[in-house]
């Protein structure tokens, strides 16, 4: 039996991100209990909540399918057909009342992602990428920014904290070269990035729930994104991210990296 388009579960995934929307506008800028996990960052009952309505659609629509989620870990993750979530990429500024937190959904074919949305709920702002489609800004194509040398780009992290101090070495080496730099957007930089407001993305420590969502919506606009090695990015990566404009500046930013690790 041939497998399904992945266009095929478009609407399936704009559903959970709905979902997702309507459990987060429900507890956003609420009252409520902000507990530690084991690793010391936060979590919420909104992060809880959309997880487990997400696995609950997943598992009636796709039994078949294989789940992993921030919150509640993996099933099936040998699954052909993998839905990764993240429930609320961004539960700091979630929790402290800010607007730049997001839902990330991800669905992966063999381990490698096929269809990402990044959803800004509290922003009413979506993309939605499949691969080797373009990638779509709230409905409307969009294509990333067209700079490329390291010297006119804008620089994006969401923390400095998010480093060791060997990583934090080499994106303080790229910071000076860039023309400036900024931190605190979560997955909203890699959605301005898709829409050519900002050009790199130089991120560490992240969680396949964290970057598996944004490589179709990157990729889909023009822009690049791989680790910094210049791998693609799958189930399998170790958590380093660069995204990029275009090939030129990826190729420029991968260069500038390995000379100075």
């Amino acid at each position: 039996m041939p497998n399904p388009a992945v266009s095929e579960f478009v609407d399936f995934a704009t559903g959970l991100a709905d979902e997702a929307r309507r459990i987060t506008q429900r507890y956003f800028r609420q009252p409520q209990e902000i507990s530690s996990k084991s690793d010391g960052t936060p979590v919420t009952i909104a992060d809880l909540e959309i997880e487990q309505k997400a696995r609950s659609m997943i598992a009636a629509h796709y039994p078949g399918h294989g789940v992993y989620g921030e919150e509640e870990g993996e099933d099936n993750t040998d699954s052909e057909w993998l839905w990764v979530i993240d429930p609320i990429d961004g539960t700091k500024s979630f929790a402290t009342g800010k607007r730049t937190f997001g839902c990330l959904i991800a669905l992966l074919k063999d381990r490698k992602p096929v269809l990402g949305i990044i959803d800004m709920p509290s922003l009413d702002e979506r993309w939605l990428g499949i691969k080797d489609q373009p990638t779509l800004y709230n409905g409307q194509t969009c294509r990333s920014a067209k700079t490329h040398f390291l010297e006119d780009a804008t620089l994006n992290a969401t923390t400095p904290d998010m480093f060791n101090s060997e990583e934090w070495a080499v994106f303080s080496r790229v910071s000076k070269l860039v023309q400036f730099r900024q931190f605190g957007a979560d997955c909203y930089a890699y959605g301005l990035l898709a829409c050519g407001f900002t050009d790199l993305v130089l991120e560490a420590g992240l969680g396949r729930f964290d970057y598996l969502a944004l490589v179709p919506v990157v990729e889909g606009a023009g822009g690049c994104i791989s680790d910094w090695q210049g791998y693609p990015l799958t189930f399998d990566s170790a958590g380093q991210a660069l995204a990029s404009a275009n090939k030129d500046l990826h190729a420029r930013a991968l260069a500038f990296i390995d000379s100075v690790q």
